[in-house]
């Protein structure tokens, strides 16, 4: 079940927090800056990963803290492992595929809540419009909460459940 709020995601109670990103992406703006910030062994676990294993778009990364608190990397756009290049703008059908990634992870871990802002809108340049769908028919069938974080509002914890 699907349900969109409006808060802030890093004050989320979701088992598993979710966000776009681009394969060795510098975690440098949005909420991929946030989450670096809120959790910087797992910024450096994944430069770690993405160093020793070159990951492509259409995947996903997770990452489990000490309190047990679960970050998804899903790799909506193009990588950038050349000093100085930038990571590619994100796709639809990188969005479809990391998705699919993430939905065959939380079946396989018994995940039992996820939280997701509005992917690949930021820094990936696709519009809301086209992505939510994607998020809808991917994610729509799973039998556990699924929290659409549509409009950021910092400090401000959402009804989630």
């Amino acid at each position: 079940m699907i349900r969109e709020v409006s808060g802030d995601i890093l004050l989320s109670q979701a088992q598993l927090i979710a966000h776009g990103v681009a394969p060795n992406d510098a975690h440098a703006a949005g909420l991929a800056l946030a989450l670096r910030d809120y959790a910087p062994a797992m910024y450096k676990d994944f430069r770690h990963f993405c160093k020793t294993q070159h990951p492509g778009p259409g995947g996903l990364w997770v990452w489990s803290g000490a309190n047990g608190q679960r970050i998804a990397a899903l790799f909506t756009q193009g990588a950038a492992y050349e000093t100085g290049q930038r990571p590619g703008r994100a796709t639809l059908n990188d969005v479809r595929h990391a998705l699919r990634a993430l939905k065959k992870f939380i079946e396989q871990e018994n995940v039992t809540s996820v939280a997701l802002p509005r992917l690949a809108t930021g820094v990936g340049g696709l519009e809301w419009q086209d992505v939510k769908p994607i998020v809808h028919a991917e994610l729509g069938t799973l039998p556990i909460p699924v929290i659409v974080y549509e409009t950021y509002h910092a400090g401000q914890r959402a009804v989630e459940f």
